[in-house]
């Protein structure tokens, strides 16, 4: 007995001394950019429930309309009218929200589903609405909208709402329902709980609920008392949008009822644009219900594929919960930060999810996904990805996916040479099997490149190049005219024309390391000297950039600060915002604007001078110091090009002061859109110290790092470990760098530095 005790003392002993492993997902706070108004910009982020880089998005959604809806909810809305199961990831558009799903325990009758068009119209008569101008739940004003009149909604408080990475929790008032969502990669799980007795406890499917797009085609299918199937389809930002799915209740039906049918077969199966069901269940059974849903983009069958992949979890809500934590902490640690300041380390903990949620799963588990031909096919090999912005992407989110998940960038671009293969052409702005049309460049060649240099992913690399060279000529955006005038002429083009020259010339180069790579000289030399043609806008007068016509004589007028949405120079910006816009040739433009002494008080001048922007719709460029703009993304190296002119300690000063007065710990804490991680990923390369001004040419120039301690758990095993020694609000500056011990003299650290593993080592100071 006292050897058994002995051993039992032992092991407990033990036990105690196991290192407890970090909750990571603990920092995480989901409802950071999930408020925001006009003037200080929209985070446009959804609260609920997602899986790292999965299928499904499960949030709830508010029924407004507007820009600041594009994900279906926003933080000073009080009303829930579903949780839908697909969701936009902080984009400056609305779509999905499809398969939307509300429990309740108000009664079931067909005229709280009939909202027609002239039902909507005798309302506002009625109530003197004007249908243009109708003051929305936050105060705003834009169109009438009909799910106002949702009778299958709720009130909701803050108080009762609860999220992290894979969870969302909240309270419905008006029924006293608790809601708990949960996901998986290819599927989800709610758990309701009625609180109050109630003789039939309803679930209600909404298939027409729209979010800025317009359902085409619904349809529900009995499968068996428990099992429904069925499809969304819409048309909206994504042209052609097919959302299948597949619904388990935990309990069996007690009866079920179709609404705004356009065509019924039997009682078994419902058609019509603006289809919904209504699901009722015995009251007196239990309190709770569960309901497993999973979609595809192929078939209801593969949606019934789908939901099979979370049959390990039974109807353990809890389990299926945990796995999810577990996963978000495995993705999470993959970069450690050491601090005592609990509002930052959650800021960072946060940025780093909000960077691993896009882009999307879109293949299902036998690999079947819609292609972009609008058929099924199938992912060989590899993940099909959707929700590629990659106008956005290309400058921070993919750079830190290389970095920390290069398997994903490398089914991202497989996902991108399977839209060629189908079409021939690249993606631009890819959403769910469609090209979105948004924004300009071809910047598939910036991920393509950046793999080919850093050795991520097996490709055919001519069937690459041939996909970027067919992009770089064909006449989208402007194109034809920057190949015939070696810039995109004003008075041809009408907007964005600066804007569009200076991304082609980086394209170019991206192109034309590609080329240098394979051995094609001639086109090397071309897409180089292609990438020069940004200098063909660069105006002394002004020491900026500008809009010049066809004849060469510049566009007038012409005003720096001039920033309405569609003018003439820039995209989403203004001169002031891309005239310093040429991270593949830095030295050229450095020397086109003067010298470095010149150059660098003309980007002293972009961080100081007044904020006021010029123009009627400005909502785009928010996060305003002087004329930089952190709110949107074409200035998000500037402030790194103060180490490229000799003045780091300004680039430490800037970069500290976009990280501590524009992100936050709150609902509005993006001071624009999150753009598919864009905005997160420039503040987990910034707080950790560095950022890649070029994204393809392997460095990553020194800014201001935040953490005592940085520990990269590289996918290869090793570790990168970035220290700050002496760091504080004071010490945002550093003296000196080592690396492994070595005095550094240069403010780059480079990517074959990072991957051998090692020590950067920050002597900080007060500035």
């Amino acid at each position: 007995m006292r050897f058994v005790g002995l051993i039992l003392f032992i092991l407990i002993g033990c036990q105690s001394e196991i290192p407890k492993q970090e909750d990571f997902a603990a920092y995480v706070n989901p409802f950071v950019g999930t408020g925001g108004d006009m003037i200080n910009g929209f985070g446009n982020m959804f609260p609920g429930a997602a899986y790292p880089f999965g299928m499904i998005q499960l949030s709830p959604d508010n029924g407004g309309q507007g820009w600041q809806y594009c994900a279906g909810y926003h933080y000073p809305d009080s009303m829930i009218v579903g949780f839908s199961h697909t969701h936009l990831s902080g984009t400056g558009v609305g779509d999905y929200c499809d398969i939307s799903v509300i429990p309740t325990t108000k009664p079931i009758a067909e005229k709280y589903f009939i909202q027609s068009d002239s039902t909507v119209q005798k309302i506002i008569s009625d109530c003197g609405f004007d249908p243009n101008h109708f003051i929305n739940r936050d105060g705003h004003f834009g169109p009438f909208d009909k799910h106002f009149l949702l009778k299958y909604s709720s009130k909701f408080s803050h108080k009762t709402e609860k999220a992290s990475p894979g969870f969302y929790s909240v309270n419905l008032q008006d029924d006293n329902i608790d809601v708990e969502l949960t996901v998986s990669e290819l599927a989800a799980m709610h758990r309701y709980h009625f609180n109050k007795d109630a003789d039939i406890q309803n679930v209600v499917l909404n298939l027409g609920f729209t979010n800025s797009d317009q359902t085409t085609d619904a349809l529900v299918r009995y499968q068996s008392p428990e099992l429904f199937t069925g499809y969304r389809f819409s048309h909206g930002k994504a042209n052609v949008q097919r959302v299948y799915f597949a619904m388990q209740f935990s309990r069996k039906i007690k009866e079920y009822k179709f609404f705004k049918t356009q065509s019924l077969e039997g009682d078994k199966l419902a058609k019509g644009k603006e289809l919904a069901a209504a699901f009722s269940f015995e009251g007196k059974e239990s309190k709770e219900l569960l309901v497993k849903v999973a979609i595809s983009s192929v078939s209801e069958e593969g949606a019934l594929a789908n939901l099979k992949t979370i049959d390990q979890y039974g109807w353990d809500f809890d389990q299926m919960h945990k796995s999810t934590h577990d996963k978000w902490n495995n993705e999470l640690s993959k970069i450690k930060v050491t601090t005592s300041d609990a509002e930052k380390r959650s800021v960072f903990y946060t940025s780093l999810y909000h960077s691993f949620i896009a882009p999307y799963r879109f293949s299902d588990s036998d690999g079947g996904y819609k292609n972009f031909k609008q058929v099924p096919d199938k992912a060989d090999g590899y993940t099909q990805y959707t929700l590629l912005s990659l106008w956005d992407t290309f400058r921070a989110e993919d750079p830190l996916l290389s970095l920390v998940q290069p398997k994903v960038e490398e089914n991202i671009i497989h996902s991108m040479i399977a839209k060629y293969r189908q079409t021939g052409e690249i993606p631009y702005w890819e959403i769910s099997g469609n090209e979105g049309g948004s924004m300009i460049g071809y910047h598939a060649a910036v991920l393509m490149a950046d793999a080919l240099a850093k050795n991520i992913g097996k490709f055919d690399r001519e069937e690459l190049y041939k996909a970027l060279v067919d992009a770089s000529e064909t006449n989208r955006k402007g194109l034809d005219f920057f190949r015939r005038y070696h810039f995109v002429p004003t008075d041809m083009e009408k907007a964005g024309t600066v804007s569009k020259t200076l991304e082609y010339a980086f394209d170019d180069w991206c192109i034309a390391q590609i080329a240098k790579q394979l051995g094609k000289t001639s086109d090397f030399l071309k897409y180089m000297e292609r990438s020069t043609w940004y200098k063909n806008l660069y105006d002394p007068s002004f020491h900026l950039m500008r809009g010049k016509n066809s004849d060469g004589s510049w566009y007038e007028p012409f005003q720096p600060r001039f920033a309405e949405y569609g003018n003439p120079h820039c995209v989403e910006g203004n001169t002031w915002q891309y005239s310093f816009f040429a991270p593949h040739d830095m030295p050229g433009l450095i020397a086109l604007m003067g010298g470095k002494h010149e150059f660098g008080i003309m980007l002293d001048s972009l961080f100081t001078q007044t904020s006021e922007l010029l123009g009627e719709d400005v909502a785009d460029v928010t996060g305003l110091i002087g004329q930089y703009s952190q709110g949107n993304e074409p200035d998000h190296n500037f402030a790194y090009l103060f180490d490229l002119v000799d003045q780091p300690q300004k680039a430490q000063f800037f970069t500290n002061k976009i990280i501590n007065t524009l992100y936050k710990n709150s609902p509005e804490g993006l001071c624009g859109n999150e753009d598919c991680g864009q905005m997160s990923a420039w503040y987990v390369f910034s707080a950790i110290g560095m950022y890649p001004v070029n994204p393809v040419d392997g460095r990553y120039y020194f800014g201001s790092p935040q953490f005592e301690n940085v520990n990269l758990n590289l996918p290869n095993g090793k570790t990168f470990t970035v220290r700050a020694k002496n760091v504080s609000k004071e010490n945002f500056c550093f003296r000196s760098v080592k690396l492994n011990g070595q005095h550094l003299d240069r403010l780059y650290v480079t990517y074959d530095e990072i991957e051998k593993g090692g020590k950067l080592e920050f002597e900080m100071v007060n500035y």
